[in-house]
């Protein structure tokens, strides 16, 4: 084990093959924060509709209030679906490049691990960790 650590260290990019797995697991991602994102953009437009089909006479101010707030999340929600989906796909931008998976602090090789749990990452947790420890 400890020869693969160290031959894992050696390298400074990852193979064509590794770039491809990630590849597959990205797109994914990319295709169900897509539907998540079509979900939040759909209960912003129902709740549109609905604003316009009920009377001013009718709505008291407290739902307006607690609908109002409902909808800022929603929206909120929708904004970080787009920049998911805009981070993963640089990140295929940095697959085509052969740069993906490449500290952008360290310049070494980020963990396949971190890379599957968090696959549009730019830094190593070792990375992370410094930055974190710095704010």
């Amino acid at each position: 084990m400890a020869a693969k650590k160290m031959k894992d260290e050696e390298k400074v990019r990852y193979s064509d093959k590794e770039l491809a797995e990630f590849k597959k697991i990205i797109q994914d991602k990319i295709e169900e924060a897509e539907v998540d994102l079509k979900h939040f953009q759909g209960q912003l437009d129902h709740s549109d509709e609905n604003s316009d089909t009920e009377s001013a006479g009718t709505s008291n101010m407290m739902e307006d209030g607690g609908e109002s707030m409902n909808r800022e999340k929603i929206a909120a929600l929708a904004h970080r679906q787009r920049k998911f989906i805009m981070q993963l796909q640089a990140a295929l931008v940095r697959i085509e490049n052969k740069t993906y998976g490449v500290c952008r602090e360290t310049g070494k090789l980020i963990s396949k691990e971190r890379l599957k749990i968090v696959p549009h990452t730019t830094l190593s947790i070792e990375a992370k960790n410094a930055q974190s420890k710095g704010d």
